[in-house]
């Protein structure tokens, strides 16, 4: 199930708020510090015109595509660019269903066990465990005794460097991180440093 992950680390780039001018900058610069998990969340200003310029840049090197997917109208659309990954903060099948019959993988949101198995039922390719601050690492360890063996799971909220320990000793696969990463003008200097400090904390756990 997670052979999407292979070549990659576990580490989404959460872009909210891009804007598409820096898209293909901001990409390489993630890409270059290792990084190639990237979603343009679809409430940023024309994330469309972000999602396929990060494509044109480095999608022969990165797993492209949008978070914050709600309906089965904007995986039409994100289809249609050549996006491959569809993050949501919610478990919805129908939305789940689209996207994978697309050929994107889905990470769609859960926070209980109730909703991790329908997410799977679905298609899932992973889940998004989101709001991460809900559930602490203790909760990821009880929820991954009893999910099927090889789910991924990526805590998203509140994540940087230091927090990605405990949560990785407790059976996390990866994290989603926005804004310790980026936040809209943040020089791009200062995104490639972070990147580059997000990376080495992954590499040494």
């Amino acid at each position: 199930m997670s052979d999407f992950l292979d070549g990659h680390r576990p580490l989404i780039a959460i872009l909210r708020g891009l804007e598409p001018a820096r898209a293909a900058d901001v990409a390489h610069a993630l890409v270059d510090a290792g990084i190639t998990l990237i979603e343009v969340p679809l409430n940023s200003q024309g994330p469309l015109a972000s999602i396929a310029a990060i494509i044109a840049a480095v999608g022969t090197h990165a797993l492209v595509g949008a978070g914050t997917v709600l309906d089965v109208g904007q995986v039409r659309a994100l289809a249609g660019i050549g996006a491959r990954l569809a993050v949501s903060p919610n478990c919805n099948p129908a939305v789940i269903g689209a996207a994978a019959a697309s050929g994107m993988i889905v990470l769609p949101g859960v926070l209980t066990p109730t909703e991790m198995f329908a997410a799977l039922a679905a298609g899932a390719h992973g889940l998004k465990i989101f709001p991460a601050e809900l559930v602490p690492p203790a909760g990821v360890k009880a929820v991954r005794a009893v999910l099927p063996p090889g789910v991924p799971l990526f805590m998203v909220g509140g994540i940087n460097a230091d927090t990605m320990a405990a949560y990785r000793a407790a059976g996390a696969t990866g994290f989603g991180l926005g804004s310790s990463l980026f936040r809209p003008g943040k020089p791009l200097a200062d995104i490639a440093a972070d990147a580059r400090a997000i990376v080495a904390a992954w590499d040494a756990l």
